[in-house]
């Protein structure tokens, strides 16, 4: 099942267990039952701290207990966990036999603490990038506190269950049964939805926090450049993020960050928040920011946080990126997760053998319906304009493809469903004006970015767009704050440009600190 380089690489983590662990596999006489049964056996063979046995009794086949010998500590996969979900299992052997987590610790001891009997259950599917957040913090969980039981589920292997809970997006959690959270969660997410009182903590020790030199507000490539630039400076450097890693941890392959030919989304999120955890920054993270208040009579501005906490500065970097456009028609916000979709990698597992549609005919537009087409029995590609944009060898590779139909010059106009998925699309002809209908299973938008800046009409110069508008050093309309990234009216927006941007504003924000009244420079020197 493993190949040599992953029984090696996989036989140096298995060093770290600490405890004995047993893999308790429920299989039949299906071929992924013989895949699975392959897979513990491997991985048994490359340590004696792991044992198997071959006799769960569990429903769901082919799935595997991994369990701390002797005990209740447990987490269950129902399906084989590779692709996406490998690390999820390493994790998850190295946890189980006692390996400590690098969660924070008083993050650990929140969900120590939890009152309650808890058994959620994760839909995934193996290309899915935002899964695997989900499925390692939910097994942690299971491993910290004995009330919490979590079952990881291929979505892809257990089609009538998928069907049967009508689960038409990934991650889909269920907690004693019932839907309770979509889409990519954190540990600290998850905990904060589970323990209430801890936004109100939460809230209370960030305002009680003195003012920073410097606040960037995004966690994304420009937020996490311009805090290492301006930490580097020796200032006080703090970032309010609704999410660290932005929009970055829900991007696929990345192939033109110069110097690195391959890397993913959520693994550059991570190496983005070491950087800047190298550094003296005091990253405040599932922070949204509601209000910006210009600076008064103090000098400080001030940013709103919608848990309702308060946090002061000298300078701020607005670094707020951008988020998937959605179509804005009938039907898109009622069947969100139910067949309107906006990840194909995530999702398109989910439709295996379905009609699908892809909205927009962009580069992303056109890598989406030649992804969705080797997965789904037929995609139709619904473009705006009056030819596609995407990049000639897109295109030709599109049309290569015998279960693409391609309709331009074509305005979506409705999501039909009957009450529970999506069945249908309209669209007008542009050019005839004629109605036509589509009948379906899923709808993936792929139509562009919306910057992420509502919060600051008002208060700051935005473009028509929408995008705040930055000079040459990254300056907004108010002085002494800056602004970086997608969210700005910069051209182009790549991952390697919000970066240098990021490290440019962070430039400004330090040259303007020192340029300040005597006074307020000398507090600074201190």
């Amino acid at each position: 099942m493993l190949d040599d380089n992953l029984k090696q690489q996989l036989q140096a983590y298995l060093g770290n267990i600490r405890q004995p662990i047993e893999l308790v596999a429920s299989l039949d006489d299906s071929a992924k039952s013989q895949e699975l049964a392959a897979l513990v056996a491997d991985i048994a063979a490359l340590s004696d701290q792991v044992s198997v046995r071959t006799d769960g009794t569990a429903t769901r086949k082919p799935s595997f207990d991994i369990r701390r010998t002797g005990t209740d500590i447990a987490v269950t996969f129902a399906g084989i966990p590779m692709g996406h979900e490998f690390t999820s299992l390493v994790l998850a052997l190295l946890q189980v036999g006692g390996h400590p987590s690098k969660e924070p610790q008083d993050l650990q001891d929140q969900v120590i603490a939890l009152d309650g009997d808890y058994h959620f259950e994760t839909f995934f599917s193996l290309s899915c990038q935002s899964c695997p957040d989900v499925v390692q913090a939910l097994n942690l969980m299971s491993v910290l506190n004995p009330r919490i039981r979590h079952t990881a589920i291929d979505g892809a292997l257990f089609q009538d269950e998928v069907a049967e809970r009508k689960v038409m997006a990934v991650p889909s959690i269920f907690l004693n049964g019932e839907p309770w959270g979509q889409g990519r969660m954190d540990l600290a997410q998850i905990v904060a939805k589970l323990d209430t009182n801890a936004v109100a903590k939460a809230a209370a020790a960030i305002s009680a926090k003195q003012a920073f030199d410097v606040l960037v507000v995004g966690g994304g490539p420009a937020g996490a450049a311009s805090a290492i630039y301006t930490a580097r400076k020796g200032i006080r450097t703090g970032v309010v993020a609704e999410r660290f890693g932005g929009q970055v941890l829900d991007t696929m392959g990345i192939e033109n960050f110069i110097s690195v030919s391959h890397t993913e989304g959520p693994k550059l999120a991570t190496q983005l928040e070491a950087h800047v955890r190298d550094y003296d920054v005091d990253i405040m993270n599932l922070q949204k920011a509601v209000e910006l208040v210009p600076a008064g009579a103090d000098g400080l501005h001030e940013i709103k946080l919608e848990s309702g906490a308060s946090i002061k500065a000298k300078t701020v970097i607005l670094s707020t990126g951008a988020r998937w456009r959605q179509m804005g028609v009938p039907g898109e916000d009622e069947y969100r997760n139910k067949g309107v979709a906006y990840c194909p990698h995530c999702d398109g597992p989910l439709f295996k053998g379905k009609r699908v549609a892809v909205i927009g005919g962009g580069n992303s537009g056109v890598e989406a319906a030649i992804d969705l087409a080797g997965i789904v029995a037929h995609v139709t590609l619904i473009e705006f304009d009056s030819q596609l944009r995407a990049d000639a060898v897109l295109q030709r590779k599109l049309h290569s493809l015998p279960n693409v139909t391609v309709i331009v010059s074509a305005l979506s106009t409705e999501v039909e469903g009957n009450g529970e998925k999506v069945t249908g699309l309209v669209y007008k002809d542009r050019t005839t004006d004629t109605v036509h209908k589509i009948e379906l299973d899923g709808i993936f938008v792929q139509i562009g970015l919306v910057p992420n800046t509502e919060w600051l009409k008002g208060a700051i110069g935005l473009s028509p767009r929408g995008e705040i508008e930055v000079d040459a050093r990254g300056a907004t309309s108010i002085p002494g704050v800056f602004a970086a990234g997608d969210a700005t009216t910069v051209p182009y927006k790549q991952i390697v440009i919000a970066m240098g941007e990021g490290a440019k504003a962070g430039l400004s924000a330090f040259d303007h600190l020192i340029r300040m009244a005597p006074a307020d420079a000398e507090s600074l020197a201190a």
